[in-house]
C-alpha cells in the first residue's frame, strides 16, 4: 500500500491530481490510499504515514512552503511534490528537499513524467529499506538505521540508531531474507547490522550504540569469516 496525500485549497485541483494519481498507480498495479487536505494546518494535524505528498505552495493562512518546513522539522521523510503557478518559488523548494514541482494547470504529460521518475526512485529506495507492517499501518525503515534486531517469542524488536525500538510480529527467517547480506544472524535471537559492528571478542559482538550482542558458539567461526569478507568489500 502506498499512502498519498494531496493538500490544495482549490477543490477542483485536488480532484484533478487525485484522478491522475489513481490512474497512474492503477497502471502500475499498485494499491494506494489517497487522502485530501484543504489547508496546511489540517495536513499538519494528520500524524499517519504519508509516502507521497502533493502540496500547493500558494494557500491561505499557512502557505505550502511554511507547511513543508514544519513537516520536515517533524521528521517527514516522504516524497514531496509542489504544485505551483509561480516557477520562481521552485528555488526555495531545495531547502525542504522537494522531489519535484508541477506547474498549474497540471497537464497529464507533465504529471506522468514526474511520476515515472518518482516510481523508479521508490523502487530503488525499497531495496534499501524495510517495510514494517503493524496492524493496519505500515512504516518504511532505512536498513542503515537498524543497529540490530532482537527476537523474543515471535515478536521482532528493531533497535534503531536513534535509540527508538520498534516492535512487530515477523518470523526471523523471513526477516533475515528481507534484510540481506549486510545483516548476520549471530544467535538464534539476534540479527546484527554489520555496518554498526564496532568489535568482536570472546563470543560478544560490540555494536556502535554501546550494546553487546551474544554470538553463539555454533556461529562464531562463520561470523568471523563473514566479518572479514564484509571488511574486504568496504
Amino acid at each position: 500500500m502506498i499512502y498519498i496525500a494531496i493538500c490544495d485549497d482549490e477543490r477542483y485541483m485536488s480532484d484533478h491530481i487525485r484522478k491522475m494519481v489513481s490512474a497512474f498507480f492503477q497502471k502500475k498495479n499498485r494499491e494506494v490510499s489517497i487522502r485530501s487536505f484543504s489547508s496546511g494546518k489540517e495536513l499538519l494535524s494528520y500524524h499517519k504515514q504519508i509516502d507521497i505528498l502533493f502540496l500547493d505552495i500558494q494557500m491561505k493562512d499557512m502557505d505550502g512552503m511554511e507547511t513543508a518546513r514544519k513537516l520536515r522539522e517533524d521528521n517527514f521523510r516522504g516524497f514531496l511534490i509542489f504544485i505551483t503557478v509561480l516557477k520562481d518559488m521552485v528555488f526555495q523548494s531545495f531547502e525542504v528537499q522537494a522531489y519535484d514541482y508541477l506547474v498549474k494547470p497540471v497537464e497529464e504529460a507533465q504529471f506522468e513524467k514526474t511520476m515515472e521518475r518518482l516510481f523508479a526512485s521508490m523502487h530503488r529506495a525499497s531495496e534499501d529499506s524495510l517495510l514494517v507492517q503493524k496492524g493496519y499501518e505500515g512504516r518504511i525503515i532505512p536498513k542503515d538505521e537498524i543497529v540490530f534486531c532482537e527476537i523474543i517469542d515471535r515478536k521482532v524488536y528493531l533497535n534503531l540508531v536513534s535509540s527508538e525500538v520498534i516492535d512487530y510480529y515477523e518470523r526471523i527467517e523471513k526477516l533475515e531474507t528481507k534484510l540481506g547480506d549486510s545483516f548476520f544472524r549471530c544467535h538464534r535471537s539476534y540479527l546484527i547490522n554489520l555496518k554498526h559492528l564496532k568489535g568482536y571478542k570472546n563470543g560478544t559482538a560490540y555494536m556502535d550504540n554501546g550494546r553487546e550482542i551474544p554470538v553463539s558458539r555454533l556461529r562464531s567461526r562463520e561470523f568471523s569469516g563473514v566479518v572479514l569478507q564484509y571488511m574486504k568489500n568496504l
